[in-house]
């Protein structure tokens, strides 16, 4: 393959995990090399075609069980759970570059560059899990991540205010909150891989709030207000629950006036 589309098609319209974080590090290699050209000699197919492996069997969030750290396989439970939003991660960096066209080519690196490093996330999580005597998988996991893929699928201002800069954007608000309580087990080895994944995500989030922004120049649109109009429309109850982590929700993009909405309105 000699184009990034053909990459991203492969990534997600074929199952098998193994092959998909393969594709993904080749792809970002030869991309950075200059290897792939950003040719649409295809038409894009639609999302329902988009491919997951048979496990772990999805459950609507409400089912999947929910078991508190200190408990007996709590550990295990959550770092399950973590492995299926960064493994759903990859997938929607990917859908993201291969659903929208036209855009400049720093939108195609920049979003390569995610799905890679959220497919190293994967893989350490993948290996932190064996210590836990789990493989990813062998747990439930809920459905609700790609639901927001399918629902933007035709919109990228959504696609961008939804993925990261809603559910991506969430991670920056808990994760420091998890670490303190891990750090309190003396569990170092969880601390360490939170940490690494914590400050991907924050360029993550920023890439999103980069993006949004200039698509939103492009169409002449205000941001904040779009921002806001965009969550009141996709998101159940129309905004993410606080509390938010200003902090670092003004370093990955948000500005003040975005993040006094979200805690003057939220539920």
């Amino acid at each position: 393959m000699d184009n990034l589309f053909d990459y991203a098609e492969a990534c997600l319209h074929n199952a098998d995990m193994a092959k998909k974080l393969a594709l993904t590090h080749e792809a970002k290699a030869r991309f950075d090399s200059g290897k792939l050209s950003l040719d649409m000699r295809k038409p894009v197919l639609d999302i329902s075609r988009v491919a997951f492996p048979e496990k772990p069997q999805l459950l609507p969030p409400r089912l999947v069980p929910n078991r508190k750290l200190t408990q007996t396989g709590g550990v295990g439970a959550f770092f399950h759970a973590i492995a299926h939003i960064e493994f759903m991660a990859i997938y929607l960096a990917w859908d993201l570059l291969y659903r929208f066209r036209g855009l400049p080519k720093e939108f195609y690196q920049d979003w390569l560059t995610v799905a890679d490093e959220e497919a190293q996330h994967f893989e350490l999580i993948c290996q932190h899990l064996q210590t836990q005597g789990l493989e990813y998988g062998e747990l439930t996991a809920h459905s609700g991540l790609w639901g927001h893929a399918r629902e933007t699928s035709g919109d990228l201002l959504a696609r961008l205010a939804l993925v990261p800069r809603c559910m991506e954007a969430r991670g920056l608000d808990v994760t420091p909150g998890i670490i303190s309580k891990f750090r309190q087990l003396d569990d170092a080895a969880s601390v360490v891989l939170l940490e690494r994944i914590l400050a991907d995500e924050v360029g993550h989030v920023e890439r999103g709030s980069y993006w949004f922004k200039w698509c939103c120049q492009q169409q002449n649109l205000e941001p904040e207000s779009q921002y806001q109009q965009l969550l009141k429309q996709y998101y159940q109850g129309g905004r993410p629950k606080g509390p938010f982590n200003r902090e670092m929700r003004i370093i990955a993009g948000f500005s003040n006036t975005e993040l006094d909405w979200l805690e003057n309105s939220s539920p």
